[in-house]
């Protein structure tokens, strides 16, 4: 008994941890963490997934139908029917009204999404060839974040998805995204929260998320950038608003001193540069 307890609570653990990226030969959504992808999953199961269905459905009938009536073998003469009026309007005013069907919600769904709230916590993230930089423009935090190489990964770390520095934000607050890139095209996303916008050099696109879980969450870079397009990956840990004002006060002095490291590093090399 003590055995089957301990390996049910394995499975759940890993459930838990899964849950959060990719899963292998996973067919629909990553379990959503926001209300704007809880509003994607719900128009895609119960309203396209049963129209589409449906439709697939009835042409699969008819092709099979004309299959069988209008064979060879029992119409020795050919149909000479160029058209069929009564036909031509319903094919046409049937698709239009599914399509007015859809429209109603969907719209609904994207108004959702790009109307931003007010921002409790603004994060700027700048796609460049390859990874993401990320700042925290009301608390001056600066960092760069990469993916951890296949020989520096931990445990529980997934690959090509894990990064040294991780976007932290509080649950239950409205995040706001600023997005733009550095050098060419990159798009910033994450699955969970239903989040996906392009990163375009000089310009700034905008979105926003409220995750209503705390977790570690992550996304990749969705927009073909280059040759490690696919080593770009996106990490963010979703934590209490004790566990936030915590990470705050400790990234304000980690990334302050990386900062201030950095520039000494330009500044001395341009320095030797000159006396070249």
């Amino acid at each position: 008994m003590r055995l089957i307890a301990y390996t049910i609570l394995s499975l759940l653990a890993y459930g838990q941890l899964a849950a959060e990226q990719p899963k292998d030969w996973q067919l629909g959504f990553q379990k959503s963490a926001s209300k704007s992808m809880s509003d994607i999953v719900l128009f895609h199961d119960y309203m396209l997934l049963p129209i589409i269905t449906a439709i697939t459905v009835f042409v699969l009938f008819l092709v099979i139908y004309a299959c069988i009536r209008f064979r060879a073998t029992k119409n020795k003469i050919a149909s000479q029917t160029s058209h069929n009026t009564t036909i031509e309007i319903v094919w046409t005013l049937v698709p239009c009204l599914i399509l007015i069907i859809m429209a109603v919600p969907s719209f609904k769904v994207l108004y959702s999404q790009d109307k931003v709230p007010p921002a409790d916590v603004t994060v700027k993230a700048i796609g460049y060839q390859w990874y993401w930089g990320y700042e925290y423009p009301d608390e001056n935090i600066i960092f760069d974040s990469y993916m951890i190489e296949d020989k520096d990964l931990k445990a529980n770390q997934p690959r090509l998805l894990s990064v040294d520095n991780e976007v932290v934000v509080p649950v239950n607050k409205n995040i706001k995204v600023l997005i733009t890139a550095n050098d060419v095209l990159h798009a910033w996303a994450l699955p969970s929260f239903g989040v996906k916008r392009d990163a375009v050099p000089g310009r700034i696109n905008e979105t926003w998320f409220k995750a209503d879980r705390t977790g570690t969450f992550y996304g990749q870079c969705s927009e073909l950038c280059g040759i490690k397009h696919a080593f770009m990956p996106i990490t963010v840990r979703v934590v209490t608003d004790e566990e936030y004002k915590k990470w705050l006060l400790e990234a304000k002095e980690k990334f302050a001193k990386e900062i201030i490291e950095k520039d000494y590093k330009v500044v001395k090399k341009f320095k030797e540069k000159d006396l070249r």
